[in-house]
């Protein structure tokens, strides 16, 4: 069962983080390798001028090569009904199955329907486009591309682990994302992450003080820098 939603206020201190100053923080912690918790360069944001998101994944896979022979697989309908099963703020994390991303499934009018339903951004393997109207909403988009068509895209499954940019994501998994990327947050660790960032804050204005003091003093640096 997954653990209960975190207060709106350690979220909104979560959102007030780049993303890599998030990394850094849960590197502190020690639960997990440091070169594991976030997306490769697989997946990168489209949207890079908007903040920081925060928010918990809803999960589906999807295709868009070839036309199906039957009807069949899930419907967006259950789907919808899957993203409301997650708490609010919600990040759509969809896989592309396809070898090559051919078909969108995200363009203005998926970005609205999930802004209505409380989503704040999507994450893929594929591609996107309509990113001018998608940026107007103030929806983040993470992606491998462009696309300029959705070709014959549907679902294929809702709801199960997807793997993307080299990192797994499960629906209710706490996620966290800007310019730089995606990553991952333990929701263990989450509400202690703002006192972490202050500690790393106050050793790197050390540090930098240290770099662009006049004259310039190796010891000094070695001395805070560690």
């Amino acid at each position: 069962m997954p653990p209960p939603p975190l207060d709106p206020e350690v979220l909104a201190r979560l959102r007030a983080h780049s993303t890599p100053t998030i990394c850094n923080a849960v590197e502190a912690f020690d639960v997990r390798p440091r070169d594991q918790g976030f997306m490769n360069a697989q997946v990168r944001s489209i949207l890079p001028h908007l903040p920081p998101m925060v928010g918990y994944a809803v999960t589906a896979k999807i295709a868009a090569a070839g036309r199906p022979e039957a009807p069949g697989g899930p419907n967006r309908h259950a789907f919808w009904q899957h993203v409301l099963s997650v708490p609010a703020p919600r990040i759509v994390v969809i896989q592309d199955l396809d070898p090559t991303p051919v078909g969108s499934y995200w363009g203005e009018v998926q970005a609205n329907i999930h802004r209505a339903l409380d989503c704040c951004g999507a994450v893929t393997n594929g591609g996107v486009r309509d990113v001018q109207e998608v940026a107007a909403l103030g929806f983040h988009l993470f992606a491998s591309c462009l696309l300029v068509s959705h070709a014959y895209v549907r679902l294929v499954e809702i709801g199960g682990p997807v793997r993307i940019g080299g990192l797994d994501v499960r629906p209710g998994d706490l996620l966290h994302g800007d310019r730089h990327g995606v990553t991952s947050i333990p929701i263990e660790v989450a509400p202690g992450l703002d006192a972490a960032v202050a500690r790393l804050s106050r050793r790197e204005v050390e540090v930098l003080s240290a770099c662009r003091a006049e004259p310039f003093d190796l010891r000094e640096l070695r001395r805070v820098y560690g």
